[in-house]
């Protein structure tokens, strides 16, 4: 996993932001801070971290305010959130993972702890990440399916115009008429051919969007791997 992300400390007790700026710095993380919910807020749309560690009880606004916020605005609410609080009751907790936190720990912590957390759901978070990436291929595949087959539908109609119009000619028609049926095979054609560029151009969309998705994306084996080791973190941590 790469350690260069950024995260975003949300504390109003400095002696905690100065600590977890030194411990993550050292780590390899990109550490930004902010003393309220009010900042935090700020911080988030300006810092776009990728991952926010949000204490709780705050002057001016709380954590639950913070994240409901985040949470409600589609611009950030995939930032991941380790909630802080002195708050031990389940109603606290349960409230918390409603409002959509990914973890939460109660005061006073440990840092190992707290380290082991902030790495698993950034884990989580890139593996939801290569879900979505197969998810959108898939999505992309199956609308030219679609397309492919409505226009396979169309050509076939077309070709039974065309047959029906050389029929016509193999009958003999008027000579009166032959201007009329040539501009109808030439219309029928010009179709064809509008229709065969236009399932040409959604092709190679599709193609450059996949190549472009490919690039984020990581083989089965590996995913597998990373899945097999978060579910085994999990066991390992009682969950």
């Amino acid at each position: 996993m790469n350690t260069q992300k950024k995260i975003l400390i949300v504390d109003d007790e400095k002696i905690n932001l100065e600590f977890f700026e030194v411990m993550l710095s050292k780590l390899g993380f990109i550490v930004e801070e902010a003393n309220d919910g009010v900042e935090a807020l700020e911080k988030a749309r300006k810092f776009s971290p990728d991952l926010i560690l949000l204490d709780n009880i705050m002057p001016r606004m709380s954590g639950w305010e913070v994240t409901k916020t985040l949470k409600g605005d589609r611009r950030y609410s995939n930032i991941p959130i380790i909630m802080f609080s002195a708050l031990d009751d389940v109603k606290d907790k349960v409230e918390g993972f409603e409002l959509g936190v990914d973890d939460y720990i109660t005061k006073p912590f440990n840092f190992s702890e707290v380290l082991a957390r902030i790495r698993a759901v950034l884990r989580n978070r890139e593996l939801f990440a290569l879900i979505e990436v197969r998810e959108s291929r898939l999505s992309m595949a199956e609308e030219l399916n679609t397309d492919i087959k409505n226009n396979l539908q169309d050509f076939v109609k077309r070709i039974d115009d065309l047959d029906a119009a050389i029929a016509m000619f193999s009958r003999g028609i008027d000579s009166a008429l032959l201007p009329h049926f040539v501009d109808v095979i030439r219309e029928k054609t010009q179709r064809v051919r509008k229709h065969i560029a236009e399932l040409d151009a959604r092709i190679e969309k599709t193609i450059h969007e996949w190549e472009e998705l490919k690039k984020s994306e990581i083989g089965l084996s590996v995913l597998e791997s990373h899945i097999r080791k978060f579910l085994h973190g999990a066991e390992g941590r009682g969950e």
